[in-house]
This record gives structure tokens, sequence and C-alpha cells, in this order.
């Protein structure tokens, strides 16, 4: 269970994210949306811990998330790992290496660290490596530099990279904002692959509301740092959306990636 107390975090005078509470079980995949500015990448990188709450708490299994220091830290941000709206890969470097970088924080002792600076990996990480990139279709772009890649492959290249990571909650930060409807179906569909049959707990932001509903069990909606909903998909309705977004929904639809032949027309039942 992750668990969200009061949390705030202020820039100067602006509340970014202003008292945000809510609980989310293990297995759940969910949705994040509000406009731009309405706190929802503030939120998921103060459960990262990327950035520090100015006040409240942060619980996972009842360990106190905000409290961590030093090496804790680092092995919360392996457990919780994060993907971002740029991929953030070593573009020089071949897709395998940049996805064997997930492992960084399993090596133990001073050998582990020296190895880690060399980029050296073990046959069984190379092993490791190479099945979570057939599992994305990306087998045979393992050699080639990242920066040759896709959008698309790019985000799942940096999923795979993630799951090295052998963690138990997956945040993704606009994972599709700079991606084409076909690309964008392609990574909701690796995200919620890992939700369901890794049993992974997945919060991701995202600002088209088709996607959200298609893909996520549960949607939260952010406004002004606040959340401002909080339920199941089909329980958002169009006036709920008009004052979330200052619209009505139809004038959202045109902004919406559609779905692409073969795609599944909402959330796999669990």
């Amino acid at each position: 269970m992750l668990e969200i107390q009061n949390l705030t975090r202020r820039f100067g005078a602006r509340a970014a994210v202003d008292g945000v509470s809510l609980s989310v079980p293990d297995g759940q995949m969910v949705g994040i949306i509000g406009r731009s500015g309405a706190g929802k990448s503030t939120l998921l990188r103060m459960v990262n811990r990327l950035t520090e709450p100015s006040a409240g708490r942060i619980l996972h299994d009842g360990t106190d998330v905000t409290a961590l220091r030093g090496k804790a830290l680092r092995d919360w941000r392996t457990r919780c790992a994060m993907i971002f709206q740029q991929f953030n890969l070593v573009q020089r470097l071949d897709v395998l290496t940049n996805v064997l970088v997930g492992r960084l924080n399993h090596r133990p002792g001073p050998w582990g660290t020296l190895t880690s600076l060399f980029l050296r990996f073990s046959p069984e990480e190379r092993a490791l490596a190479l099945d979570a990139l057939e599992r994305f279709d990306l087998a045979e772009q393992a050699l080639q530099r990242a920066d040759t890649l896709s959008g698309g492959q790019q985000q799942r290249v940096a999923i795979a990279r993630a799951m090295l990571q052998e963690p138990r909650l997956l945040l993704a930060d606009e994972p599709i904002a700079s991606l084409d409807p076909r690309n964008a179906r392609v990574v909701m569909e690796a995200l919620r692959d890992v939700n369901r049959r890794d049993g992974l707990t997945v919060l991701v932001n995202l600002h088209h509301l088709d996607t959200a509903r298609r893909y996520c069990d549960r949607i939260i909606a952010m406004q002004a740092g606040r959340i401002v909903f909080d339920g199941a998909p089909a329980a958002l309705d169009a006036g709920q959306v008009q004052a979330i977004y200052g619209v009505p929904e139809e004038a959202l639809e045109a902004e919406t990636p559609q779905a692409m032949p073969g795609s599944m027309p909402g959330p796999v039942p669990a």
C-alpha cells in the first residue's frame, strides 16, 4: 500500500501540491489527469523523492519514505522506478547498456561499485536485459545506439530499464506526451502489461482523458494542486470533466490519440 498523507510542496508563496492525501493498493493502475500546472508532475516527483515535500508524509508498506536518506533513499528509488516524458536515456550508448543501467543499485560492495563505473555487466544481467527487450519487442535493436530509435521505442527501452530495477511501484510522468497515436498506444499497452502481468502498482500522469479511461483502473484529477476527483473511470461525468479542464469534454476529443486497430477498448480485468 502506498499512502500519501497531507502532502504539500510550495515554491515560494505558491503551492504546487496542496494537502494531497490518498491511498493506492498494490497492483492498481492509476491515471492522474489535469491541466498543465495542476501539480501532477510535482506529486510523482515527491513520491520518488526527486522533489522534497514541504509538508506531509509518504508511506509505503509502513515505511516513512519522506524520512529516508543515503542508501535507504537510493534503495527506495530502485523499488519506486520512474520513467519520464523525455525518456532520459544515454543517447550515445547502445540500447542493451541503457537497459542494464537498471541493475546498478543491485550490486553489493566495492567490487560492484568498481564494475558499475566501467559499465561491466555479468552474463546473467545481460540475459535479464535481453529478456526485457524481447518482452517489449526490442531485441533486434539491442546493439543500436539509443539515438537511432523512434520516440516510442526509446520509451519502451526506458520501461525495460525500469523493470530491471525489480520495482514494486512504477511512476510514469507524461510518458506519451511527445508520441504519435500509434506509439502512444504501444507504450500504454506496455505499461498495462507490467501492471497486469507483474502486479506492479502504476501511477501515470496523462494529458489525454480518453487514454486514462481506456487503460486505468482509477482516475485521479488534480486542479491547482488539489485532488478534485478520485474514482472509477466510468464515474467521471461530463460536468466534472468541464470543471477540471475548463472546456466541454467534446473539445478534448480532437486532441486525444485514437485507438489503433487491435487495441483494447478498456482496462483488462484484474
